[in-house]
């Protein structure tokens, strides 16, 4: 029978005795294994030698793993203590060990040839490593963060739920709970807000683990971790011609949340070539819920009226009554999931103060010489040609309508002419409306004219044919309007 075969139903014996090296109790241990394995050793090779020659030599196990033979369990130790040591030093905010415990199985022998010392030691280095005593933040029962005690587990679940709520607010929900008195809340005051829960989606525990020291997390990173899940930052470089919109529709993003994405950029910023934005989208790991019960005193909107009155001109208005908005105290509760409105439950509302109807008076006379400020386009169809701004080096003035189904050229609202004729400036046969209301019209290169100045003329009334006199470059009509002597784009009011 082999050695290993003899060793086995010892080691089962002695298992409870495996002597760990940094154990209190080595001495102790150490002799009762050697004294059970004398015995073995002596009937097996009584015969092989005498009692002076015999030596002992140490089988060092990685847990259940054999790893070899040693004449001496110090110098490993030594060796494997040094390691601890510096990994306790290099981690000295947590309580690390070893993550297999190493034993030593003495035996008596005659012969130590199967020892090697620094092949044990080498493997050892190489295979134990250190981990940190730690606890784990654990999500529908999956470990996702770890932390160095349960202090500090409460304190990263803390700061994720500051994330959205207040530490005021948190406290005193906190503070309420504890008190058994509280059977009931007091009704809410003005524009008062108060928390009602303040829990996880998920499945949120905290346990006891061990794990490597570099996967250790302060409470503010484990915080942080369960608030941007596992993704990688993405960051992309700002290139000639980007824009915030195309950023975010090449990432699948709404230009929101590419802001959001980015504190302190703004949408009408100028962004920067070369400069590096956050296109990351992150997927919390842990959701928090937060129910609220608020009261807010709202505006209620005042309704507007119109009467008219045959006596007012037409055009003209005048206020009756001012409108003043209404007042309603309304209470209500929401639900948010990570800052997020899911829900919102009115419980109550009553009116405060009732809102008073704007109301404002409208003339109906009509007056042939004043127009209404409602402006008719002046043509038979058409489209534009030319449009108003800089031309051919100066500006121009109004905007041109060509091709129209007909030629005939009309008023554009109720008015007096002003002027009827030729004009030496370049607009050939013009003619210019005043219309009452502090509008002003003027219609150039008429072929013909069909009204005289001092004429009342309405709106929709034939003021001539469309032509090409003066400085004109085709048939066309030049239009231009003026409110209160400035010029204006007529496509603002026609």
């Amino acid at each position: 029978m082999s050695f290993g075969e003899k060793l086995l139903p010892v080691l089962d014996k002695y298992k409870k005795l495996n002597i760990r090296h940094r154990s209190s109790q080595l001495v102790k241990r150490v002799g009762i294994t050697t004294l059970a394995l004398t015995t073995l050793t002596f009937s097996s090779a009584a015969a092989a030698g005498s009692e002076e020659d015999l030596q002992t030599i140490y089988h060092v196990y990685m847990g259940s793993e054999y790893v070899g033979a040693v004449t001496s369990q110090d110098e490993v130790k030594a060796v494997l203590e040094e390691k601890l040591e510096k990994a306790q030093k290099e981690y000295s905010d947590y309580q690390v060990d070893f993550d297999h415990e190493v034993t030593y199985i003495p035996e008596n022998v005659f012969e130590a040839s199967k020892t090697n010392n620094q092949q044990v030691i080498e493997s050892l280095n190489q295979s134990v490593a250190v981990e940190a005593n730690a606890f784990a933040l654990v999500v529908d029962n999956k470990p996702v963060a770890y932390v160095k005690d349960e202090q500090a587990a409460e304190e990263a679940l803390k700061a994720f739920k500051l994330n959205y709520v207040s530490e005021e607010e948190l406290a005193e929900l906190e503070t309420r709970k504890k008190d058994s008195s509280t059977t009931s809340l007091p009704a809410l005051k003005e524009n008062e807000t108060r928390l009602l829960e303040v829990s996880f989606k998920e499945n949120v525990d905290v346990k006891k683990a061990q794990v490597k020291p570099e996967e250790m997390m302060s409470p503010e990173e484990a915080a942080d971790f369960l608030k941007k899940g596992a993704l990688e930052e993405k960051k992309y470089k700002v290139q000639e011609g980007d824009s915030l919109s195309t950023i975010a529709e090449d990432h699948q993003l709404t230009t929101g949340t590419l802001l959001k994405l980015n504190e302190g950029l703004k949408e009408d910023d100028a962004l920067k070539v070369g400069a590096e934005l956050n296109v990351t989208v992150y997927e919390p790991l842990v959701h928090v819920l937060v129910k609220k019960e608020a009261n807010k005193i709202e505006k209620i909107a005042y309704d507007k009226e119109v009467e008219e009155d045959s006596s007012m001109n037409k055009g003209d208005t005048k206020v009756k009554q001012e409108g003043q908005d209404g007042e309603k105290s309304v209470t209500f509760e929401t639900t948010e999931v990570n800052g997020s409105q899911i829900s919102k439950n009115v419980k109550e509302e009553k009116k405060l103060k009732d809102p008073v109807k704007y109301i404002v008076v409208k003339g109906t006379k009509a007056i042939p010489s004043r127009g209404s400020g409602s402006f008719a386009w002046p043509t038979n169809g058409g489209y534009i040609s030319s449009k108003q701004g800089q031309r051919w080096g100066k500006m121009h003035k109004g905007i041109d309508i060509a091709r129209p189904s007909d030629r005939t050229i009309k008023s554009v609202d109720n008015g007096r002419v002003v002027s009827a004729g030729w004009d030496d400036g370049g607009y050939g046969n013009k003619v210019i409306i005043d219309h009452g209301n502090g509008y002003r019209t003027l219609y150039a290169h008429l072929d013909s004219i069909s009204v005289s100045a001092g004429q009342t003329v309405e709106r929709g009334q034939k003021l001539g044919i469309m032509g090409e006199t003066g400085e004109a470059t085709g048939v066309h009509l030049h239009i231009e309007i003026f409110k209160n002597g400035s010029l204006i784009n007529p496509l603002d009011v026609l």
